[in-house]
């Protein structure tokens, strides 16, 4: 999801950057994302690791897009933002490499998971000075398809480490499957150097940064439509956790390592892209409210259709792919809910606040499947995530209805 940061930065000259370049500078971090969220779980579960115990580690991982907003006034008042990327990039593949070189046993749990942490935090370095560079040097008739661009590299590489990375990794090795993955991570991200650096503000401090977000932060929730959206984005509406179990539970629907690879690598990737699409045209057409509730309504229901249907590979590479597809609509749904809320000032703070906020849900749920899983089985697992899907949405839709018949749901917020 699309993630801005408070700018601090000058530009060095007035030389703009083409849109395209940030699909290759954000793949590095679906990279990272990918092997983590697709390739791990499938390894570990392989490895005698219980899903619940998989979707423990996976969640530690993924608790590092909680803390971006923390980092980022350090990023903008410090480096330029080319340095900050190479550190990204380098921290982000040395975490990936150590990653695919320590053994993944049980006893090695704690470490695995320090790792997988440590190279989650790294990613977000990576995407941080990425926000930078489309704020400061995409020209504003552009900054759409740069947007687009940012969502389809993300996806792009979420399918190269996890599809591709998976691969390597069961007809070779995982160590191979690591230095083939930092090594494409290293070429793509020279297109940084076709970039006009930008270097930061030193007349901005931390203090004066945080000091902004918590008066932003409150100022916003003094709105009774955009306090409605924070309590909305922590509701387990259309989280998406299941992706990132989905390899972990393969065995279950028969599903070979090939199938895992193709479906929940490359093609999970292009198909959540499309949606993506889909998912904008929607809000554009229908509004914010009917592309959120409504994509988390869709996601529950094809969760559900899953859990019903026989336990064959089919079945696994169709539900996969139109769980990926819902995805795709929820991620546009949300971002067109967080920038409906934050209206038209302090945008770039309030929107990484919020943005934050938002990932907490994938990290509770992906737990919480795990137990369910282990618990039950996988049947119980996927209509839980759809019955408190289904249950949210109804609850949110009813108080949507109370606020609109109170006049507190504006066209615009200000």
């Amino acid at each position: 999801m699309a993630i801005t940061y408070p700018n601090t930065y000058t530009m060095q000259s007035h030389k703009f950057t083409s849109p395209f370049y940030i699909f290759f500078l954000v793949l590095p971090t679906g990279i990272s994302n990918g092997f983590v969220t697709v390739a791990l779980p499938f390894l570990l579960t392989k490895n005698g690791f219980s899903v619940a115990a998989t979707a423990g580690v996976i969640a530690w991982g993924l608790s590092a897009n909680l803390w971006r907003f923390v980092w980022g006034p350090i990023i903008d008042i410090s480096l330029s933002l080319r340095k900050w990327f190479w550190i990204g990039l380098l921290a982000s593949t040395a975490s990936l490499l150590l990653l695919c070189c320590i053994p993944f046993t049980l006893q090695d749990k704690p470490l695995l998971s320090l790792i997988v942490f440590v190279s989650q935090v790294a990613a977000t370095l990576i995407l941080l000075p990425v926000n930078g560079f489309m704020a400061k040097s995409i020209q504003e008739k552009d900054k759409g398809k740069a947007s687009g661009f940012y969502q389809a590299g993300n996806l792009a590489g979420t399918g190269l480490g996890g599809g591709i990375g998976l691969w390597l990794a069961t007809h070779y090795s995982i160590a191979m499957a690591g230095i083939v993955l930092c090594g494409v991570s290293l070429l793509v991200a020279l297109v940084v150097l076709l970039i006009k650096d930008i270097a930061c503000n030193k007349e901005s401090t931390i203090l004066h940064q945080v000091t902004a977000m918590g008066i932003d932060l409150l100022a916003m929730v003094k709105v009774p439509v955009a306090l409605f959206v924070i309590v909305l984005i922590l509701m387990p509406i259309g989280t998406g956790a299941m992706a990132n179990l989905w390899s972990a539970v393969a065995g279950d629907w028969k599903a070979d390592a090939d199938t895992v690879v193709l479906v929940t690598g490359l093609l999970s990737g292009l198909i959540s892209a499309v949606g993506c699409v889909a998912g904008g045209y929607i809000a554009d057409r229908w509004g914010v409210w009917v592309a959120y509730l409504g994509s988390g309504a869709t996601c529950a229901l094809v969760t559900i259709l899953m859990a019903a249907m026989p336990y064959q590979p089919i079945v696994y590479t169709v539900g996969v792919l139109a769980y990926a597809f819902t995805m795709g609509l929820i991620y546009a749904a949300f971002t067109a809910v967080i920038l409906y809320a934050i209206g038209q000032r302090h945008v770039a703070t309030k929107f990484s606040l919020l943005a934050s906020l938002g990932n907490l849900p994938v990290v509770y749920m992906t737990a919480f499947n795990g137990w369910v899983h282990d618990k039950y089985n996988s049947k119980y697992m996927l209509i839980a995530e759809a019955a408190m899907g289904i249950l949210f949405v109804l609850i949110f839709f009813v108080a949507l209805k109370h606020m609109k018949r109170k006049n507190l749901v504006p066209a615009v917020v200000a």
